[in-house]
């Protein structure tokens, strides 16, 4: 499958649907700065009802809005305002989106559904995360800790009717959730048509697949696929003229939420095709779906192999090849490997698909971690965005499907930055994959104003899509045939120890594990 598509030439809600009063966009940083003009261009929103709130002066970033009627304030929300600050200006029926960070999702949360009014993240979020970061048991920094909190929540609600809010709905997570389904959707029928599965039990999968693609029900295309993993494969191939200097942390999406996000523990959803936990592996208990593990080492320091294509769809498998990505803990580890959990009639799980994010950034951004591992992890000094710098390049970021009897399935976003600047002058290609998620989100919030907390799992995926698709440049899904064992060179192989080996089962994490 091939697509290039160009952005959007008419508004992706029509003009008869109501919009808000208000709308409040907290932060204004990289994404920030890409929400506030397609509010105006792709959802008709009148410039003078956006207010932007953010701690930092970034106005110069939107300053054409600025100019059109957007009003910018720089303030702070803190544990001890929101509820006043917020009170101030918004009320019900009006939208918020919550673009910061470290400002505690569960109490956001909480206030817009008591007071009526629409709410989206792109993260859950809590306040002051770094305080005593490495005297904190290591499961209460997860965001599997994050979701049981929304969890509780919900509970104390005693239903989910509301105003609607969507948490963690950017590119990932968010958008590969459902372009999760969609994959799914392309390798069943590939599945089919090349009459794929075989064995003694064919006959049955096969049956079962052909009713769970009519259905919808894509935890049992999962399993009756045979898909044993999802990665969420990205490769950012940007490049710029400013190089990076040294103390500061460079990086072509917030650089201080990737600081947040590589510091934590590496997080991944839980197969049940799993044999063993890895090295500093950890299992959740509880009342949870405990469908995820977590590994004690940070992110950035926990290395997985994976594979990405090329940059064009003509040379997707022929310049594609495999890459090393940090694994780094992102919301769609917890929702996907959950929703797409097959339980028997005790209600114990049968099914899941590991899942995790293998993210390997950009240049700049790997010298900047190199040197962040040099400084003992110690925050940076500055950040950099980068925008107008980058020269060539582009972000392939997909969702990879493995372990069916077609070994890989890629399906993805190629966006390149020429791409992204035809589309949004002076983002980069990552900042508009973020950006086109969450407007087409608040799409969706526009639409629907009533459906309570969602995750991106719980959204109709082609609805979503239809929207998302206009801000993903060229596109590609197909068939990979690759393992994480296949060409692999050790280069010591007499001292490799039995923890270590990845043994000869290419589906196992332990085959992933590159570090």
């Amino acid at each position: 499958m091939v697509a290039s598509v160009a952005g959007p030439g008419t508004l992706l809600v029509p003009a008869s649907t109501p919009r808000p009063a208000r709308i409040v966009v907290l932060g204004c940083g990289s994404i920030g700065q890409a929400i506030v003009p397609l509010l105006i261009r792709d959802l008709g929103v009148a410039p003078a009802s956006i207010r932007v709130v953010e701690v930092l002066d970034t106005r110069a970033r939107i300053a054409d809005s600025i100019a059109k009627g957007v009003t910018y304030e720089q303030a702070a929300v803190t544990r001890e305002n929101l509820g006043a600050f917020l009170g101030e200006r918004l009320s019900a029926g009006d939208v918020l989106l919550d673009l910061a960070w470290n400002i505690d999702a569960i109490e956001i949360i909480g206030w817009c559904h008591d007071n009526g009014v629409r709410y989206l993240n792109t993260s859950v979020e809590i306040w002051e995360p770094y305080a005593g970061v490495s005297q904190q048991p290591p499961i209460t920094r997860t965001l599997y800790h994050r979701h049981m909190g929304l969890r509780a929540m919900l509970a104390r609600w005693g239903s989910n009717n509301g105003p609607s809010a969507i948490v963690e709905h950017g590119a990932n997570p968010g958008w590969v959730s459902h372009e999760a389904k969609y994959a799914l959707e392309e390798l069943g029928a590939a599945l089919l048509s090349r009459n794929a599965i075989v064995g003694a039990d064919a006959a049955a999968r096969i049956a079962t697949l052909e009713r769970a693609l009519a259905a919808d029900d894509f935890a049992q295309v999962a399993e009756a696929a045979g898909v044993k993993i999802i990665q969420i494969s990205e490769r950012d191939t940007q490049l710029t003229d400013r190089p990076k200097k040294v103390g500061e942390f460079v990086n072509t999406w917030s650089g201080e939420g990737f600081y947040e996000e590589g510091i934590a523990p590496a997080e991944l959803g839980w197969g049940t095709h799993e044999r063993s936990l890895p090295a500093r592996g950890l299992a959740h208990d509880g009342n949870g779906p405990r469908n995820q593990i977590l590994i004690r080492r940070a992110g950035m320091e926990t290395q997985v192999r994976t594979w990405v294509p090329g940059a064009t769809p003509a040379r997707a498998v022929a310049e594609g090849g495999e890459s090393i990505g940090m694994l780094i803990r992102h919301g769609e580890a917890f929702t996907m490997s959950d929703h797409l959990t097959v339980r028997d009639e005790r209600g114990a799980a049968r099914y899941r698909p590991t899942v995790y994010y293998a993210y390997c950034p950009s240049d700049s951004a790997i010298a900047s971690v190199h040197e962040l591992r040099g400084r003992n992890w110690e925050h940076p000094e500055r950040f950099r965005l980068l925008n107008n710098e980058i020269t060539t390049g582009e972000d392939r970021l997909g969702v990879f499907l493995l372990g069916h009897p077609l070994k890989g399935w890629w399906s993805g976003s190629l966006l390149s930055i020429d791409e992204a600047r035809a589309n949004l002058p002076g983002h980069s290609a990552t900042t508009l994959q973020v950006a086109g998620s969450v407007i087409s989100a608040v799409a969706w919030l526009l639409r629907h104003p009533q459906e309570g907390l969602r995750v991106p799992d719980e959204l109709p995926h082609r609805e979503l899509l239809t929207d998302i698709r206009h801000y993903l440049g060229t596109r590609w899904s197909g068939a990979v045939d690759w393992t994480p064992l296949a060409g692999r060179l050790e280069l010591f192989p007499d001292a490799v120890s039995p923890a270590e080996a990845p043994g000869d089962d290419p589906w196992q994490f332990s085959a992933f594990l590159a570090r």
